[in-house]
C-alpha cells in the first residue's frame, strides 16, 4: 500500500532537479541522510542552490568612534546541502545575519584610516573568518562595494585635505624664496668690484624689459655714476 502511494505521488507531483541543484529527500517527514540527490526526476520536498550571493548595507562604528556606512556583497556556495537544510531554518537569512555581525566586529576593531586604506585586506580577512559557517556553507568571496562617511565628516576631511595642500604649497614657496636669496647673495658677491659684469647685467635686463612689450621702463642709475655726480657737485 505504501509503495503504491509513493509511486502515485511521484507520477502525479514530479520535481525535476537541474544540473546546478541538489535535493534533500524526505520520507514520511524524515530526512534521508547521505549524499544529496543530483539531476533527474526525484521525489523530494525542496532543493537548494549550490551557488548564491547576497548584499546588505549596515552602519558600523569604527575603533575611533566614526560612524561608517558599509555596502557589502557576499558570494558563497553550499558544500553540504543536507546540513544547509537541516541545521538552520532559513539558510540565506542566517548567512546574512552572520555576515553582518562578523563584518561589524571586524570593522569595529579598526580605525577609519585603516578601513579606508586597507579595504582589500579587510575583504580577504572577512572571507577567512567566514570560510566555514558551521551549516554546510563555504565562502567564495567577500567584497566591500562602498564605504560612505557622514556628510559633516566628509566636509571636515575635505577642509583638512585643502589645508594640508596649502601648507605644502607654502613650504615649497618658502624653500624657493630661500634658494632665490642664496642665488642673489652669490650673484652680488660676483658683481662686487666688477663694474663691467654689472654693466653687462644691466644691459641684459634692459633687453629683457624691451622684449616683454611693457609701456613703462624703469631706468636704474649705476652707483659709480651717482658717485661721479656727487664729486662734480663738490667741486
Amino acid at each position: 500500500m505504501l509503495e503504491t502511494v509513493l509511486l502515485f505521488s511521484v507520477l502525479l507531483f514530479p520535481l525535476v532537479i537541474q544540473e546546478h541543484e541538489r535535493a534533500i529527500v524526505f520520507r514520511l517527514g524524515r530526512a534521508i541522510e547521505g549524499r544529496a540527490k543530483g539531476p533527474g526526476t526525484r521525489h523530494s520536498s525542496l532543493s537548494s542552490d549550490l551557488i548564491s550571493c547576497f548584499s546588505f548595507t549596515i552602519t558600523v562604528l569604527t575603533a575611533d568612534a566614526v560612524p561608517l556606512k558599509v555596502d557589502a556583497v557576499v558570494f558563497f556556495w553550499v558544500v553540504d546541502p543536507f546540513m544547509w537544510v537541516m541545521r538552520v531554518v532559513n539558510g540565506p537569512q542566517a548567512m546574512s545575519l552572520l555576515a553582518q555581525t562578523t563584518l561589524k566586529t571586524m570593522i569595529g576593531a579598526h580605525t577609519l584610516e585603516d578601513v579606508l586604506t586597507q579595504k582589500l585586506a579587510l575583504s580577504h580577512l572577512s572571507r577567512t573568518r567566514w570560510i566555514d559557517a558551521g551549516f554546510g556553507v563555504q565562502m567564495e568571496r567577500v567584497e566591500l562595494k562602498a564605504l560612505t562617511l557622514p556628510v559633516d565628516l566628509q566636509r571636515c576631511m575635505a577642509s583638512e585635505a585643502v589645508a594640508i595642500r596649502r601648507a605644502g604649497a607654502n613650504v615649497i614657496a618658502a624653500n624657493g624664496e630661500v634658494s632665490v636669496s642664496h642665488a642673489l647673495v652669490k650673484a652680488a658677491s660676483t658683481f662686487e668690484g666688477n663694474t663691467v659684469a654689472l654693466q653687462l647685467r644691466f644691459l641684459q635686463s634692459l633687453l629683457s624689459m624691451k622684449s616683454s612689450a611693457r609701456s613703462v621702463v624703469v631706468f636704474p642709475v649705476l652707483p659709480h655714476f651717482i658717485a661721479a655726480v656727487q664729486a662734480v657737485k663738490m667741486l
